[in-house]
């Protein structure tokens, strides 16, 4: 290697190695690695390894992992984290679907009164928030208050729901895992 090349981006300095080689033919061949870092990677005078295509040995890299694989590694690492979080909304979505349906055959339905309808301001998709229906439940039983929060849905259901009881299937003897059914709702024109 001969010499490191400065280069400032955002403040902060990284350094390019520039390497020179004799090639097959013996030629002698100089380029810069297309990649920097900072601290230096390498020292000037710092023999290194080379790979080049002998058609064209001006393009020619470092005998380094993140020269030769760098990229790759940064856009694999990518690609993981997109797959891993589409995989997960995908198998969430579906675990969800089968635990509603199973609350739907196995839960126990209560008739609960409405409370309110609210926007729910935590969560926007194409600047638009969805609305939650919120109804409790006195145990009779246990003499608690029960608040149950439905999914989201994506039109103002105010409605639709006033001056009714709503379903809620709930879990035998665990009203923390419940489902606030909506189904009497009209379908959302697409």
């Amino acid at each position: 290697m001969v010499e490191l090349i400065r280069s400032r981006s955002d403040g902060s300095d990284t350094y390019k190695p520039v390497v020179n080689f004799v090639d097959q033919n013996g030629k002698t061949i100089e380029f810069t690695s297309s990649t920097s870092s900072n601290p230096p990677s390498y020292s000037v005078e710092e023999k290194v390894g080379v790979w080049y295509d002998p058609a064209k040995p001006e393009h020619a890299e470092i005998d380094g992992y993140f020269s030769l694989w760098g990229i790759t590694t940064i856009f694999g690492g990518l690609g993981a984290i997109f797959f891993l979080v589409g995989a997960g909304i995908i198998f969430g979505t579906a675990f969800k679907g089968r635990r509603d349906e199973s609350l739907r055959m196995r839960g126990t339905p209560i008739e609960t009164d409405l409370q309110s309808v609210q926007l729910n301001t935590s969560l926007a998709v194409n600047g638009k928030h969805p609305y939650k229906v919120l109804t409790q439940w006195f145990n009779p039983f246990t003499s608690e208050v029960h608040v149950f929060e439905s999914d989201n849905v994506w039109f103002d259901p105010a409605s639709y729901v006033k001056d009714r009881k709503i379903t809620v299937f709930i879990e035998n003897d665990n009203p923390k895992k419940y489902l606030v059914d909506l189904s009497f709702l009209p379908k959302l024109a697409k």
